[in-house]
C-alpha cells in the first residue's frame, strides 16, 4: 500500500457548525480521487462526526467499489462499553454502518489508563482477537493517547497486538507531554508497525507562520507547509501508514501528488524541520488538533477546538482579532460560550494533548468577550 491513508475525521461539511452534515458528493469525488490515484486506506471509527463518519464511507466509497479496491479501519469506542456484550453489540452496528463483512485493520480506539483497565474487565483485548479468528478483523491493534510507561506495560502483556497507531508529527516528536519519539521507538522494540495519526497536528503545520514557510519555500517553492509533515511521518522507518484527515479536494490534490511516489527527508531537509519546529513551538499558544474529543459530554456544549483555533490565529496574527472575535460569536450563537465553562474538568480528562483547556478558555474569555 502506499503510505497515505485518508482519515475521516474531517470531512467537508454542508454546515460547518454541524458535524453530522457531512457533504456526501464532495466526499464520492475526494475518495473517487484518492482511489483513482492508486491508494485504498481509509480510517474511519464510531464518534467520528456525531456518528456518521462510517455510515458516510459505505454510502461514498463500499456502494460504489468492489471490496477489492478498498483497505478501512475503524475502532471499537471503549468509553462507551458498560458490558461484555456491548462489544459484540457495537461491533457488528460498525459493521452495518460501514458496509462490510470484516474490517481490514480494528483498534481499541485511543487507549489510556482508564480504558485499557475497562478493556481488561471486559476481556476487550480477547475479542478483538476472537474476531479475527473468525474472519470479521484482518488485523488488530489499538491507538494510543497516554504516556510511554503504559504503552510499554501493554506492548508487554499483549504481543498479540499487530500494530499501533500513535501521534507523531514534528512539533510532537520530543514533546514531554506527548511523547512521539518515546513511543515509536517503543514499538521498534516490540516490532510493532506504526499508523500515524495527526502528522499535521489538526491542521496546525498546514499554517506556519511566515518565516517558516519562506525557509520551506526557500528550498521547494512547490511544495506545501503540510507536504513536509506528512512527509516527514512517512520517512520514518518503522511507520507504515500516514493518516491525513483531508477536508477538501484542495487537500487531497496536494497530498496525494508527493505521497504518489513518496520520497523519504534527505539530510537537508531534516535539518529545515529542525529549524522549524523550534520556530513554531514558540508560535502556537495552544496545541490543540481539533479532534473534538474535549466536546463530547460537554454540559455547556462549548466549541472549544473552534474556539481555540480563533485563538490561536489572534496570536499568530495580531491584525485578525476583529474578524476571529466576529467568527467567535457567530459560534457562541449555537454553542455555550467560555465564559460558561462550569469547570466540570470532563474535557481535560479526554484530552489526547493534555491541554489546560479550563484556564485557556479563561484566555478566551478575556481575548473575545471582554470589552
Amino acid at each position: 500500500m502506499k503510505k497515505l491513508g485518508f482519515g475521516l475525521m474531517r470531512l467537508p461539511l454542508v454546515n460547518p457548525d454541524d458535524q453530522t452534515s457531512i457533504d456526501i458528493e464532495k466526499f464520492k469525488a475526494m475518495a473517487d480521487r484518492f482511489i483513482e490515484r492508486g491508494f485504498t486506506y481509509f480510517d474511519t471509527a464510531y464518534p467520528y462526526h456525531g456518528g456518521k463518519s462510517e455510515v458516510a464511507f459505505r454510502e461514498a466509497v463500499v456502494k460504489r467499489y468492489p471490496r477489492e479496491a478498498f483497505t478501512v479501519t475503524s475502532k471499537m469506542p471503549v468509553w462507551t462499553i458498560n458490558e461484555e456484550s456491548d462489544l459484540e453489540r457495537v461491533f457488528n452496528e460498525q459493521l452495518e454502518k460501514c458496509g462490510v463483512d470484516y474490517f481490514d485493520y480494528y483498534w481499541l480506539h485511543a487507549l489510556n489508563r482508564e480504558r485499557v483497565e475497562v478493556m481488561d474487565r471486559m476481556d476487550g483485548w480477547g475479542f478483538i482477537a476472537r474476531k479475527k479468528a473468525e474472519g470479521k478483523i484482518r488485523h488488530i491493534g489499538f491507538s494510543f493517547h497516554d504516556d510511554s510507561k503504559l504503552l510499554a506495560e501493554i506492548l508487554e502483556k499483549h504481543p498479540e497486538i499487530e500494530y499501533v497507531q500513535l501521534q507523531i508529527n514534528y512539533l510532537d516528536w520530543d514533546s514531554p507531554a506527548i511523547e512521539s519519539r518515546v513511543c515509536y521507538e517503543l514499538c521498534v522494540k516490540h516490532g510493532k508497525p506504526v499508523i500515524v495519526m495527526e502528522p499535521v497536528k489538526g491542521g496546525s503545520l498546514a499554517r506556519v507562520p511566515e518565516g517558516i514557510e519562506r525557509l520551506f519555500k526557500g528550498y521547494n517553492p512547490d511544495a506545501s507547509p503540510a507536504s513536509w509533515a506528512i512527509r516527514y511521518c512517512a520517512s520514518l522507518p518503522n511507520v507504515m501508514m500516514v493518516l491525513s484527515g483531508m477536508s477538501n479536494m484542495e487537500q487531497l490534490e496536494d497530498n496525494t501528488s508527493y505521497m504518489q511516489d513518496f520520497q523519504p527527508l534527505n539530510e537537508e531537509e531534516q535539518d529545515i524541520i529542525t529549524q522549524a519546529t523550534q520556530v513554531i513551538r514558540d508560535a502556537i499558544a495552544i496545541p490543540c488538533t481539533a479532534c473534538h474529543y474535549c466536546t463530547e459530554g460537554c454540559p455547556q456544549e462549548i466549541a472549544i477546538p473552534e474556539y481555540f483555533s480563533l485563538y490561536n490565529i489572534v496570536q499568530q496574527f495580531p491584525e485578525l482579532k476583529s474578524n476571529s472575535k466576529l467568527y467567535y460569536d457567530l459560534v457562541a450563537k449555537s454553542h455555550g460560550k467560555a465564559s460558561e465553562c462550569l469547570e466540570c474538568g470532563q474535557c481535560e480528562a479526554q484530552c489526547p494533548q493534555h491541554i489546560d483547556i479550563i484556564d485557556n478558555l479563561k484566555l478566551l474569555v478575556e481575548a473575545f468577550e471582554t470589552p
